[in-house]
């Protein structure tokens, strides 16, 4: 199964492909428990169950063939007919007995697969399984109580996801559950929000992997997102700022108050957030991708504006429809986009100079070191004379703590924007 493939179906898996809340019902939704666990089934993808208990291993761990949940022992099903044993590369017909997972084709191939092991993969697809299962318990979700507006005074901590939580003054996740569920919703604004923040998670080299380019360009960007942080009369842009989210997918289903949360954390500055791709836009009714011939713009509150396109990014850059870009107003956001796999690299190759050519920084996410690694290579492969590195790769503060595995090949597994980088077309300086 190629990568485009394995992703569509962990989309049917998860179930992002059925969330079609509107806005009002979702602000409704975080008030009481009875609409809140609601919108976590339609967002997950999740039926009604009858327990509520409190997760822990000893109720949310067994054998995925053996599940009470039907969708669980199909995803079994469908790892014992596609799936390769990696010892035997014969079909796998082994489950795993301490993660649950079906993983080799027999006990003697599971016993002496050295690499499963030494890397303790057990222990990760144990986790993705039990997650997977407490996702479909019918427990109440109070970490989807998202706090509101940030107060005037609020000083919120990007760190990472403990000190986020903390000062943001978010519902205590009191286990490794409740972060899985709750992170996994919030890993695409708080990806963004971390690069953009005054005290970004990101140090400047050699303490960490900022460049001095890459900050040139987060300086231009929090001249516009703080206004009041600069001397003399205050200044405000005379457009909103733009995150272009290029080959969009699971981002455009999120639920509007999931991208508020980025919108709350930069109170003084408008923003729209403009989603492009094939799969930029799902229809919330109907439940299904759609094409649209002219983009539709969503208002979510007077700071907050989502704008979708269904072409192509190169389709609309030469065209002009963006024009003109501003390092002080946009920015571009790829999230798991694939640059160098098979299937997607040729239209990247033709999308990439106009991200280039803005001169506006691009941050790129992976699902895994090698997945991240072989995007990386491929832009240095490609543009490495025209670009300027931003942030060298390294693992992403704000990834989703939710362990994920790939159907087609159990062993692969990863989280959600669990790398990143960042690079951005070469300023050439004139020197006199």
């Amino acid at each position: 199964m190629n990568r485009v493939a394995a992703f569509q179906r962990f989309q049917r898996f998860h179930g992002f492909h059925r969330f079609h809340r509107l806005h009002k019902s979702i602000n409704r939704s975080i008030h009481t428990s009875n609409a809140r666990h609601g919108f976590l089934r339609e967002f997950f993808g999740l039926d009604s169950a009858e327990t509520g208990d409190r997760p822990t291993e000893k109720n949310r761990f067994g054998m995925m063939e053996d599940s009470p949940i039907p969708e669980i022992r199909k995803r079994a099903e469908f790892i014992k007919s596609h799936a390769l044993c990696p010892v035997t590369n014969k079909p796998i017909r082994f489950t795993c007995p301490k993660s649950g997972v079906p993983t080799h084709h027999d006990e003697a191939a599971w016993k002496s697969d050295k690499k499963y092991w030494e890397e303790q993969k057990w222990r990760q697809l144990k986790e993705s399984n039990m997650y997977d299962v407490d996702l479909r318990s019918g427990r109440d979700f109070p970490e989807l109580d998202f706090p509101g507006p940030t107060m005037d005074d609020q000083m919120v901590n990007l760190l990472n996801w403990d000190t986020y939580f903390y000062t943001r003054n978010y519902t205590s996740m009191d286990s490794e559950f409740q972060l899985a569920v709750a992170t996994k919703m919030l890993t695409y604004p708080l990806t963004m929000a971390a690069v953009l923040d005054q005290y970004s998670p990101y140090n400047l080299k050699p303490r960490g992997p900022l460049t001095l380019e890459g900050l040139k360009s987060a300086a231009a960007l929090r001249y516009t997102l703080f206004p009041e942080k600069k001397n003399g009369p205050s200044w405000q842009a005379d457009r909103p700022m733009r995150f272009f989210i290029v080959g969009a997918r699971m981002e455009s289903q999120l639920p509007w108050h999931a991208w508020c949360q980025l919108a709350f954390l930069f109170p003084k500055t408008k923003i729209e957030l403009v989603f492009i791709g094939p799969e930029a836009y799902w229809d919330r009714k109907e439940k299904v991708y759609k094409r649209i011939e002219n983009n539709i713009s969503e208002r979510v509150n007077e700071n907050l504006i989502l704008t979708y396109y269904t072409s192509y990014f190169h389709t609309l850059h030469n065209s002009g429809d963006f024009m003109p870009y501003d390092p002080y107003l946009d920015a571009f956001f790829l999230f798991h986009p694939g640059l160098g796999s098979p299937e997607s690299k040729a239209d990247w190759l033709k999308s990439v100079p106009g991200f280039l050519e803005s001169k506006c920084p691009i941050y790129v996410t992976g699902f895994h070191r090698d997945d991240m690694l072989q995007d990386w290579n491929w832009v240095h492969d490609n543009f490495k004379e025209e670009m300027d590195i931003l942030i060298e790769p390294t693992e992403n503060a704000f990834k989703s703590t939710k362990w994920e595995f790939n159907d087609s090949n159990p062993q692969e597994i990863y989280q959600l924007n669990q790398q990143l980088f960042a690079f951005r077309g070469k300023r050439h300086h004139i020197t006199t």
